[in-house]
């Protein structure tokens, strides 16, 4: 459980499940280089981070499973960046022409209380996982690997803080992150995958942020989004399973 969110890194898992596009054309001036810890590159060489039931086999690598501040390079958005951040949205929905258009808002209201602006926990409890659920989660950017398939960070996001567990009674994924590519367009996204794999979505206005909820049985997720003031989307991610009632332990008086 944790209470604070993390200062930004980039995200070293947004190389797990898609191979970087390479480089190409003269349009961007090259990044300044900067010295990248030993530790952290080993780190994210290690099984750790491609078989994420091995997380907990090697705590020298515990940079993943805690704060990181100053070991990798800060985000990037350089428009090049940006097109390859949006080509990866494209080929996880199954093309340009198969991404949805969003939904209408269907709803405003207040904006979330500040406890669900500053800590990831209870912006899983406004979302609807329930304090319980909330309650058992562990901080560590190794949560942000686990995201259900369905729900991934978008494609070359920056993590800025995660959590999950897995209780039989809730599993729960939960990150924070930034991206330089359109709020809109990463609310189509989510939305997209969501309809594909047989979620509701409904999206609201709660304050400054957009909201997109849904379920399918009992499972949930729910995205907040808002322009932040570099203009970057900022995106809190949550998504929780609860067990078929059937499988649920039955309490006895």
């Amino acid at each position: 459980m944790f209470e604070a969110r993390a200062k930004p890194i980039v995200s070293a898992l947004a190389g797990l499940a898609l191979v970087p596009l390479a480089a190409c054309g003269e349009a961007d001036p090259p990044a300044p280089e900067r010295q990248v810890d030993p530790a952290v590159l080993a780190a994210i060489n290690d099984p750790i981070l491609v078989d994420p039931d091995l997380s907990r086999q090697n705590e020298a690598n515990a940079a993943l499973t805690g704060g990181i501040d100053g070991a990798l390079p800060l985000e990037n958005r350089t428009p090049r960046a940006v097109e390859a951040a949006r080509d990866e949205a494209m080929a996880l929905v199954g093309g340009r022409e198969a991404m949805m258009e969003l939904p209408p808002v269907e709803e405003t209201g207040e904006p979330a209380p500040l406890a669900a602006r500053l800590s990831l926990t209870q912006r899983a409890v406004l979302a609807g996982a329930g304090e319980q659920c909330a309650k058992q989660a562990e901080r560590g950017f190794i949560w942000a690997a686990r995201m259900p398939e369905v729900f991934p960070l978008y494609p070359r996001a920056a993590a800025q803080d995660a959590a999950g567990n897995d209780s039989p009674a809730c599993a729960l994924r939960a990150a924070v992150f930034r991206t330089p590519v359109p709020l809109a367009e990463v609310l189509a996204f989510y939305h997209t995958r969501a309809r594909a794999a047989g979620y509701t979505s409904r999206r609201s206005e709660r304050g400054e942020e957009q909201v997109l909820q849904g379920t399918r049985g009992g499972a949930a997720f729910a995205v907040y989004a808002h322009t932040d003031g570099e203009g970057a989307t900022a995106v809190d991610l949550v998504a929780w399973q609860s067990p078929p009632a059937a499988a649920r332990p039955v309490r006895r008086p």
